[in-house]
Parts: C-alpha cells; sequence; structure tokens
C-alpha cells in the first residue's frame, strides 16, 4: 500500500507542478521555444486545449490550467484517502488542495531559485534552461535586488528570498493547523 500512495502522491505532484509552471510561463511570458517550455506545453496539453474550450482566459491568465491544477490538487486529498480506506471529504478535500496550491507554488518558486543559484556556478555561457529559471524568478528578485544590490559581485537576492520564502512559510504553518502536513 505505501508503493502505492508514493506513485499516486508523485503523480499528483508532477501533474500539479507542470500545470502550475506552464500558468507561470505565461505569466512571466518566458521563451515559448525554450526546450523546458516546450516540454511543459506538449505534456499539458492533451489535458489543457479541450478546458480552454469551455473556459476563457481572463486577464492574461490561464483560468482553464489554473482550475486544472486546483482540481489535481483537491483530487489528491480525495483519491489518496479513498485508496487507504478512508471516506471521502469534499470541504475538507477543497480546504487543503488550496493550500496545497499556495504552499506548493511557494516550494517551486525555492526550488527554481536554488537550481538557477547552482547552475549559475556550474554552467558557462548560456544556457536555455537556466535562461528559463532566470525568467521565472525575476519578478519575484528584482524588488528584493533593488532593496540589497549586489556586493562585491555577488548577488545576495536568492538568499534572502530564501529566508522570506522559509518565514512566510512558519508563519503560515503557525496558523493553519493542515500546513504542515502538505
Amino acid at each position: 500500500m505505501q508503493a502505492i500512495n508514493y506513485l499516486l502522491d508523485f503523480a499528483f505532484d508532477a501533474l500539479f507542478m507542470i500545470l502550475v509552471v506552464r500558468v507561470w510561463l505565461q505569466l512571466v511570458r518566458a521563451d515559448f521555444y525554450n526546450p523546458l517550455s516546450q516540454f511543459v506545453v506538449k505534456v499539458s496539453n492533451p489535458l489543457v486545449i479541450p478546458l480552454r474550450r469551455i473556459i476563457p482566459g481572463i486577464g492574461g491568465i490561464d483560468m482553464a490550467t489554473l482550475l486544472l491544477a486546483f482540481t489535481v490538487a483537491t483530487l489528491k486529498f480525495v483519491i489518496i484517502p479513498v485508496v487507504n480506506g478512508g471516506g471521502v471529504d469534499i470541504i475538507s478535500a477543497l480546504f487543503l488542495g488550496a493550500l496545497y496550491f499556495v504552499k506548493q507554488t511557494g516550494f517551486l518558486l525555492f526550488v527554481f531559485m536554488l537550481l538557477m543559484a547552482l547552475m549559475s556556478w556550474v554552467v558557462q555561457g548560456y544556457n536555455p534552461t537556466q535562461m528559463i529559471f532566470q525568467q521565472l524568478t525575476d519578478p519575484f528578485l528584482r524588488p528584493i535586488r533593488n532593496i540589497i544590490p549586489p556586493i562585491g559581485g555577488l548577488d545576495l537576492s536568492i538568499l534572502a528570498a530564501f529566508l522570506l520564502l522559509n518565514v512566510i512559510n512558519m508563519l503560515i504553518g503557525d496558523f493553519i493547523p493542515y500546513w504542515r502536513m502538505l
């Protein structure tokens, strides 16, 4: 049973993150022809395209993909308990799905910043994946860079963003008991 739970958890997490990255790529107007962008779009198209015919975008935001990501997040808290012999509580699943949506999006931002920082030490020259990570994280790091400019050639904005994300995570965890479970 543990293996089935692990595989279901992985499948829901992977699909959710691909959908969130798709919306995020559109919001920051990232390079559509980048290999990472192409991967995300091609993997998610079979699910997103039919929904787009029904649910229009609002103000440049792909509402169909956002709704699909929220649905995947909520279904995680419906299907996994059912597989384990539990009951279905739709209200709790919707609440946990919303919390999961917020927390995993913050985690994704953290991972992208970490990968971007590691790649900046290793990769020399142009790298398309590094460029996408830069485009995705720049809207979050730019305000921090305005406050903390590079010191001696070191960009401390990522470190400040890590600290800020952890503090926000801890503060939310103090107020919402389910937060630490996700």
